[in-house]
């Protein structure tokens, strides 16, 4: 039987909940959770031994986790590593990722992620990643899928994108034909201009395309408000905002403040945190717009101030986030706002 070692987070393996999101690593023998219906589902193998580390944890300090998941990798020596599947959850899917990042170049590894998942980015090209539902509800069809493609790779048989479901991992393989570049270039262009289905053999990303604002015409009354994603919070971080990942956002009442500097501090993960916390107004410039204020430029500064973290932040709770927080400011009749980030 082909050996399994198993990634789960503090929830999916059983330890708790946010509560426990900062759990150092353990490595447990036999399995646990999902990897315990995944290895009853696998026929090529078994999971021998289960990881489990808080999502906090592992994304706060990464590299004792991938450390000790190298440790682990080196002293069981698995044919297969299955992390997951993390679904739309950011922090835990940067751990699979991780996960997959530290032993990308010793084995295969296998996850399950929803598109959306800004993890996906930072793994899709070195690990195989089964597409899943935005939460845990679509476990029981992520599983068996993550249990038919383990059985192929354990199998050693060829897998490709298109016939065995995983995500496009960006690589140009290269294929034999019998036409040129330049003949297969003009067929599809043929296609196109006849209105016939075609396929491309590269793809392209789609963008959004979001309609800018119409300007401010009379800014010396304009009413602006400040927004960051630089994870700017008061000091302590009374809300416990998340430093990666963000789940939420939060807004304070500056209207008595000039500045930001030595009552706010930044939480992000992402950057240097030290110029930031010396003076927060770095990243989210209230002393200039209150500079501007004085000098009649702008007519006033909304009392709230908005901050959220940026990095890991999954698209789909950043458009929740924008939708939300641009509500509010459309309903308190704002002109305008500045978003910075970093």
């Amino acid at each position: 039987m082909k050996k399994v070692l198993y990634y789960l987070n503090q929830f999916f393996g059983q330890i708790g909940g946010e509560d426990q999101a900062d759990i150092e690593p353990r490595l447990v023998e036999g399995a646990i959770g999902p990897a315990m219906a995944f290895s009853q589902q696998l026929e090529e193998g078994e999971v021998t031994h289960t990881i489990i580390c808080g999502d906090n944890y592992f994304n706060e300090n990464l590299e004792l986790a991938q450390q000790f998941i190298m440790e682990s990798y080196n002293e069981l020596q698995p044919d297969l590593v299955v992390a997951g599947p993390a679904f739309n959850a950011g922090r835990y899917g940067m751990a699979c990722a991780g996960v997959a990042n530290t032993l990308k170049d010793k084995t295969t590894v296998l996850t399950g992620m929803y598109h959306e998942n800004p993890a996906v980015a930072q793994c899709r090209s070195h690990a195989y990643i089964v597409p899943t539902g935005d939460s845990a509800a679509s476990m029981r069809k992520a599983l068996p899928a993550m249990v038919e493609l383990a059985t192929k790779i354990l199998a050693g048989k060829e897998i490709l994108a298109e016939e065995d479901g995983f995500m496009m991992q960006g690589r140009r393989l290269t294929v034999f034909s019998n036409q040129t570049g330049a003949e297969r270039a003009s067929e599809m262009l043929l296609k196109r201009l006849h209105n016939e289905s075609y396929e491309t053999e590269l793809p392209m990303p789609e963008f959004d395309y979001v309609q800018a604002a119409s300007p401010i015409t009379d800014m010396p009354h304009a009413t602006i408000a400040l927004v960051t994603t630089g994870g700017i919070v008061p000091e302590g971080n009374p809300d416990h905002l998340q430093s990666a990942s963000a789940q939420k956002w939060v807004k304070y009442d500056v209207s008595n403040l000039t500045q930001l500097a030595g009552k706010f501090i930044t939480v992000h993960g992402g950057f240097d945190p030290v110029y930031a916390n010396d003076k927060a107004d770095r990243i989210a410039p209230l002393d200039e717009l209150y500079r501007l204020k004085e000098k009649g430029t702008i007519g006033d500064i909304y009392k709230y101030f908005y901050s959220t973290t940026g990095t890991g932040t999954s698209v789909g709770n950043s458009e929740k986030f924008g939708r939300e927080i641009g509500q509010e400011l459309s309903d308190a009749k704002v002109d305008g706002v500045i978003l910075t980030s970093t």
